[in-house]
Formats: C-alpha cells, sequence, structure tokens
C-alpha cells in the first residue's frame, strides 16, 4: 500500500491518499501538491525506425520525470503504422521497451489512400485515426479532397476520432516556391504561414460536420485557426483543439538564437498567437495540451534549412512550464488538470485510473540539457528558470522518484 499523508490538492486542501499496491510507502507531502498524472495526447517516440533519437525505455524516462504517466503515439513511423499488422508489431516492440517503467499509451493508426480499408480492423486497437494534411516527418499525407471524405466517412461510422495535423499540402509548395531563394530558419514560418493552417482547419471542420466525425486538431498554433473552432464550436460540431507547449512558450523571434533548432510543425508563430492562445485556453476553446514531443539528434537539428529536420522533445518540461506559467497568472492550477487529465480522458473516451504525480510548486530549477532523460538531451528551454517541478510520479501502484530515474 502507498500512503500519501497531509498532500495539499489544487483547491489548497489538506487529503491522505491510499493507492494500491505491493510496495509499501508512506509519504509525508506536507511540501506538496498532488496532481492527477498527466496524460500526453500527442508524442513521437520514434519506434520503430528511428530509435537513436528516442525508444520507449528513454520515452517513457521522460513522461514519468515531467509527471506523465499515459502517451498516445503517432504513427509516422519507419514503415509507418498504417495497418493492423504494422500495429501489432508495433506493440509487441513498444511492450518489450516497456519492462522497466510499464507506461501507459494508445497508438494512432496512419492514414493514407492506401489503407482506409484498415479503419474497422483497428477500431478497439487504436486511439484514433492521424491525417496528416500537409507534409511532416514521414511520408504520410493525404490532401485529396477525395481520401480525406472517405476516411472521415469511414472513422464516423466506426466510432473512431480523426486527429488531423492540419495544414494545407498545395500552399505548403506555392510558397516553398516562392521563398526558394532564402535559406534563414525564419523562412519556415513563411512557407507555413497562418493561411496554411487556417485553409486545413476550415476543410477539416466542413468534413466533421458532413461526416458526424469527431474531430481532435492538433497543434493549433494561430489566431485564425481558434477563430475557425471557436465557431465550430458554437454550432455544435464535435471538434476539439490541442495546444502545443512551443506555441504557448516559444515564438517566432526565437529563431534568432536557436536557429534551424526552432523548426517544428507547423511553425513558431507570432507573439499575437501566443496572447491568442492563452486567451483560448481561458475560454476554453483549447481542450488539451499535448506535447507533440517529437526528438532529432543535435547533430540533425544543426544542419541548414531545407535540410534540418522539424521537431523537438518536450514530454519532461512541459507541466514545469505550465506550472511556472499558472505562478505568472496565466492559467490556474484547476486549469492545468483540465488541459493535461480530465479533457483528454473525456475525449478518448478512456477509462480514470489512480496515477498520481506530486509537486513541489516551490521548487526552482534552472533547465539544463544534460539532465534530461530524453535520448536527443537537449531543449529548446535550455538556460530557462522555472518555479513548481514534479517530485513524484505514482503509476500503477509503483513510486518513481524523478531525481532516482
Amino acid at each position: 500500500m502507498i500512503e500519501i499523508r497531509n498532500a495539499k490538492t489544487v483547491g489548497g486542501r489538506r487529503i491522505d491518499v491510499s493507492i494500491e499496491s505491493d510496495q509499501k510507502w508512506v509519504i509525508q507531502a506536507d511540501a506538496w501538491t498532488l496532481f492527477p498524472a498527466l496524460i500526453d495526447p500527442h508524442v513521437h517516440f520514434r519506434v520503430p525506425g528511428a530509435s537513436h533519437k528516442e525508444d520507449w525505455t528513454t520515452g517513457a524516462k521522460a513522461a514519468i520525470a515531467g509527471g506523465v504517466t499515459m502517451v498516445f503515439d503517432m504513427p509516422n513511423n519507419h514503415p509507418p503504422c498504417t495497418t493492423l499488422e504494422r500495429m501489432e508489431e508495433k506493440i509487441g516492440l513498444i511492450e518489450r521497451e516497456l519492462k522497466t517503467i510499464p507506461l501507459r499509451y494508445g497508438l494512432y493508426l496512419g492514414a493514407d489512400r492506401s489503407s482506409l480499408k484498415e479503419i474497422p480492423r483497428v477500431k478497439k486497437k487504436a486511439i484514433g485515426l492521424k491525417i496528416y494534411m500537409g507534409s511532416s516527418t514521414g511520408g504520410l499525407l493525404m490532401d485529396d479532397r477525395a481520401s480525406l471524405e472517405e476516411a472521415f466517412q469511414l472513422a464516423a461510422e466506426n466510432d473512431l476520432l480523426v486527429a488531423v495535423h492540419a495544414e494545407d499540402e498545395q500552399l505548403i509548395q506555392l510558397h516553398r516556391k516562392k521563398y526558394a531563394d532564402r535559406t534563414d530558419a525564419a523562412t519556415h514560418s513563411l512557407v507555413r504561414n497562418a493561411t496554411v493552417a487556417a485553409k486545413a482547419v476550415e476543410l477539416a471542420i466542413d468534413l466533421a460536420k458532413r461526416h458526424k466525425a469527431k474531430l481532435y486538431i492538433v497543434h493549433t498554433s494561430t489566431r485564425e485557426e481558434l477563430s475557425l473552432i471557436r465557431q465550430a464550436k458554437k454550432e455544435g460540431i464535435s471538434v476539439f483543439a490541442e495546444a502545443a507547449p512551443h506555441h504557448l512558450f516559444l515564438n517566432e523571434s526565437d529563431y534568432e538564437w536557436l536557429g534551424t533548432k526552432a523548426l517544428v510543425n507547423p511553425p513558431l508563430r507570432t507573439a499575437r498567437d501566443n496572447e491568442a492562445l492563452w486567451e483560448a485556453i481561458d475560454d476554453e476553446t483549447i481542450d488539451t495540451v499535448g506535447t507533440d514531443h517529437a526528438p532529432h539528434t543535435l547533430e540533425e537539428k544543426m544542419q541548414p534549412y531545407g535540410k534540418a529536420p522539424s521537431g523537438f522533445p518536450a514530454i519532461e518540461l512541459y507541466f514545469p512550464l505550465l506550472l511556472n506559467a499558472a505562478r505568472e497568472g496565466k492559467l490556474s492550477l484547476e486549469r492545468i488538470v483540465s488541459l493535461t487529465h480530465t479533457r483528454p480522458l473525456e475525449i478518448f473516451g478512456l477509462p480514470s485510473n489512480d496515477d498520481v504525480v506530486l509537486v513541489d510548486l516551490e521548487k526552482q530549477k534552472t533547465i539544463d540539457d544534460t539532465c534530461l532523460h530524453t535520448k536527443v538531451q537537449w531543449s529548446p528551454y535550455a538556460g530557462r528558470t522555472v518555479i513548481g517541478w514534479p517530485v513524484m510520479t505514482i503509476m500503477k501502484g509503483h513510486v518513481y522518484e524523478v531525481d532516482k530515474l
């Protein structure tokens, strides 16, 4: 049995908690606040095909260090997870790697034109159907109207949530030609500008409305998208919006010091978009925060623009970043719980569990890349001083002390 004594709730009450376990722990939690463990609905743990960037052993350690006990992994692997057989193979690989830290997880099925028939076959195994409306890491892409119509219809018929990477591929290609003579990293935000995102979101919402599908828009990043999503919610369309931490805590000004390390899809946006996202968190237009944890090695990221890949790690840092933001008055602790636990459970139709994380809201640390658990051991947040850190994560009746991982 795990006994947590005198912990503070996010509402400020003092409580004792007992958790069934084969371990025997008595945790005196007077100085700590108890949160439900986090759910990250958007990770790329790189298995199979790119385990030099991350695997499920290092990814699980990074997750636990960040108070996360459940992740939903994306399908853009090598080979991509687009069939029942590939999903079962992927599950086998994951299970072998999770012997030390048995992280909870779900897997998305990747949508491409040749594998839509797989949707009925995986509906009981997949957490959702992932559609890349614009090109990103890996080869998955679905940008023609007929295939999108079929995908949304099949997903709706099989009660499978549709998660979309909403960028318009035709506009991306047009802008690549327009800015072909530019080689600076900031070009990325011009090639994949706000219109690229908004046009795809508008189409996705229309498809969800037409087919009565459940739509989850990943890494929402612009004012224009938020306006469309807000209106769709008012109309009763089943649409949900995720924000990524880099679109909350970074913007186009960070290209100056991060260079190609700042590349991500969709790209960093303006400071006004940062503000719009915080407003959307406040009015609940944003439903969840998903990290889009997408590690690449520093060697890969330091390549010139055009060769450097998009994405970076974030899973063990987004909870501290959000806690620090709460200290600054940008959101409440209760809202953090909603964004990182309650709403993911509701949207993805999952049962609750007794996983928790104990947090020291007064603990101050400067982010140090060498202390990260992700295999690539770097982040775009290095050097930031953050107040509020997880100290213990309790998952499946096991206690993980963050400083001892």
